[in-house]
């Protein structure tokens, strides 16, 4: 046997759906090679023949039926195998040492494009990316019909081959932002890449960032929209989400779609994300600052009000928010994780009966369940379930200092947090910046 069929049958030979099958077209011996999980092989096989006995003049010479079936190329058994996974179909011509590498008809393993599932849209297109990623880049191409996007594919992973895309407008995109990200991705090919922390450490980016350096998106139209920006999107194949870079702070009240509605309702709507934001970070943290530390701020009337209904919590309100909030977050987690069609009906009757349960026990405060019921729905108004993530993370830093400090520490922790934001960069744009221009790139 050729030495490379025994290369690539020691390789893939192993494996049930990989078929190496010897075969005759024009008299020619040939051996047919590709994954049966993956093309439709009675299909292809039709196709090829149809297409060879169709052909006028018959071709005479083993090159001409090369030719007529695909593109020739010499490659050994590594490079074979990048092209078996990817789905081709590989014919070998042993006299010739030589491969066609055909395209198959292939089983259809993605799901059809249908209405986003974690970002949902009121008006405007409702098409969302799945997991194939050509899907994906024909959707934003289709939603932005420019003849200056530009897309960069590259294949990363020594042992499990990922296809990552970058695409940007050439027009919008600063030279400087899509050269950087280029040769991060370039330098960085033989890293695996499975989910997003292997991308974000393929970018040259910490783990540890409490903020998402990317912004993801499963929505066409926000691509297209941050494209027209200047800003650059990754893909990455079967990841049905698109990641928008640089991330910036103004993503988690801005959306493509709010622009929809008139002016006037777009800035209330903006505006009521900000506010349940601030709401997010600041409620639990007055609360533990005015009922623990600094409760000579308050209206004499409203002072007692609150130590009335705290009245029988045998625990500091540090503890008692502490307890709940965590209580929170298990029912929020349990939400995400139960099956759909019973999931917020048992989270949504645990909470009220749970709720019920510990004001009845005098274990927290009528006053905490309104805290904590208003914290909550302030936060599911941010834009991004990964920015919802952060704002949920930086609330315990703010209720830990006003519990120590009072006023004085919930100021603190604003302070802390403003100048945290303020140290992010992404290829040397600040994650303050409202707006990208060129020519903006800091050295960094």
């Amino acid at each position: 046997m050729d030495s490379f069929l025994l290369e690539v049958k020691e390789k893939l030979g192993g494996n049930d759906d990989f078929l190496i099958q010897p075969d005759e077209i024009c008299g020619v011996p040939v051996v047919m090679m590709g994954f049966t999980s993956l093309i439709d092989l009675v299909s292809t096989k039709i196709a090829l023949r149809k297409n060879i006995e169709n052909v006028n003049p018959v071709p005479q010479t083993v090159a001409d039926i090369m030719a007529l079936l695909g593109d020739i190329i010499e490659m050994d058994a590594n490079e074979a195998y990048a092209l078996f996974v990817g789905g081709k179909f590989i014919i070998y011509f042993e006299s010739e040492r030589k491969c066609v590498i055909v395209e198959p008809f292939p089983i259809v393993l993605n799901r059809s494009i249908e209405s986003p599932t974690n970002e949902n849209v009121l008006q405007g297109p409702m098409s969302s990316f799945i997991e194939d990623i050509d899907t994906n880049i024909g959707l934003v191409r289709k939603q932005m019909m420019s003849k200056h996007v530009r897309v960069k594919s590259y294949l990363a992973g020594n042992d499990q081959h990922k296809k990552i895309s970058l695409m940007y407008d050439s027009i919008n995109a600063d030279p400087e932002l899509v050269n950087k990200v280029t040769s991060q991705i370039e330098k960085n090919l033989h890293r695996e890449i499975n989910n997003l922390q292997n991308m974000a450490k393929t970018m040259g980016f910490s783990s540890w960032a409490a903020i998402p350096k990317f912004n993801t998106t499963e929505l066409p139209q926000e691509v297209a929209s941050a494209l027209k920006k200047g800003r650059v999107v990754l893909f990455i194949d079967r990841l049905p989400f698109a990641l928008v870079l640089p991330n910036l702070l103004w993503d988690m009240f801005s959306l493509e779609n709010d622009r929809n509605y008139p002016i006037p309702l777009t800035i209330v709507i903006r505006l009521l994300r900000v506010i349940g934001v601030l709401i997010t970070l600041l409620a639990p943290g007055i609360y533990v600052a005015l009922v623990a530390v600094n409760p000579e701020v308050l209206r004499i009337e409203l002072a007692l009000n609150i130590a009335q209904s705290r009245e029988g919590v045998p625990y500091p309100a540090i503890v008692e928010i502490i307890l709940m909030l965590v209580v929170l977050e298990l029912i929020i987690e349990a939400s995400t994780r139960l099956p759909r069609n019973i999931g917020p009906t048992i989270t949504m009757v645990g909470g009220i009966i749970l709720g019920q349960a510990v004001v009845t026990a005098r274990l927290v405060s009528n006053l905490l369940i309104i805290v904590l019921a208003a914290t909550t729905i302030a936060n599911s108004t941010v834009v991004g379930f990964q920015n919802s993530l952060s704002i949920r993370l930086f609330k315990y830093v703010i209720v830990i200092l006003s519990a120590i400090y009072g006023v004085l520490g919930l100021l603190g922790g604003l302070v802390l947090l403003s100048t945290y934001l303020a140290s992010l960069t992404t290829f040397g744009i600040s994650y303050l910046n409202f707006s990208m221009k060129k020519g903006e790139l800091e050295n960094g």
